[in-house]
């Protein structure tokens, strides 16, 4: 788990996509709703990241689909972690998704998301789900900033966490650590 607070000169230092691989890494420590539901982090960079899910059969719902609740919180966890890829802490201000297909029981879903626009502490994101190259699902993310240095907090969560070793240093590791724990 992350406990340091980092330096301003650590985060100034880092090139864009160094900055937005150590801003997934503090967020994924302890994100345990998308690691809840076998989210995986496939890629991340400046403004955009892909994440895919697995539907489960406690994703499916009484028309034998996946719930759109799980397909829109995969789209919210992608456009999460794109808009905090800057180093400020940013929240959602609201979303809009439309679904367009259904997603079904071992669907492997991939979420795009990308940086539109970012204007002073406000910005929009587009965030595609797809399966197997079949847009599924069409999200749309407004973000505000909290003026908060995402890698200069303190892990509040960590406090209490039992220390799991370093932190994986790209997304591939952020998952390879995860199956480790469970």
């Amino acid at each position: 788990m992350v406990n340091a607070v980092r330096s301003e000169q650590d985060e100034s230092s880092m090139d864009p996509e160094q900055l937005a691989r150590q801003c997934a890494e503090v967020m994924w420590s302890t994100d345990h709703a998308s690691q809840g539901l076998g989210m995986r982090i496939e890629h991340i960079g400046p403004g955009e990241a892909t994440l895919t899910m697995t539907v489960r059969q406690d994703m499916v719902n009484g028309h034998g689909i996946c719930h759109g609740g799980f397909i829109t919180t995969l789209a919210d966890s992608a456009f999460a972690f794109a808009c905090n890829s800057r180093g400020t802490v940013t929240v959602a201000s609201g979303i809009q998704i439309d679904f367009v297909e259904p997603g079904h029981l071992g669907d492997v879903l991939r979420a795009e998301a990308r940086e539109v626009v970012l204007r002073g502490r406000s910005g929009v994101y587009d965030v595609t789900v797809r399966r197997e190259g079949t847009v599924i699902a069409v999200f749309r993310g407004r973000s505000r900033s909290l003026n908060r240095a995402l890698l200069q907090q303190t892990n509040p969560a960590s406090a209490n966490a039992t220390p799991s070793g370093p932190v994986p240093t790209n997304p591939v590791q952020m998952n390879s650590a995860i199956k480790e724990q469970a």
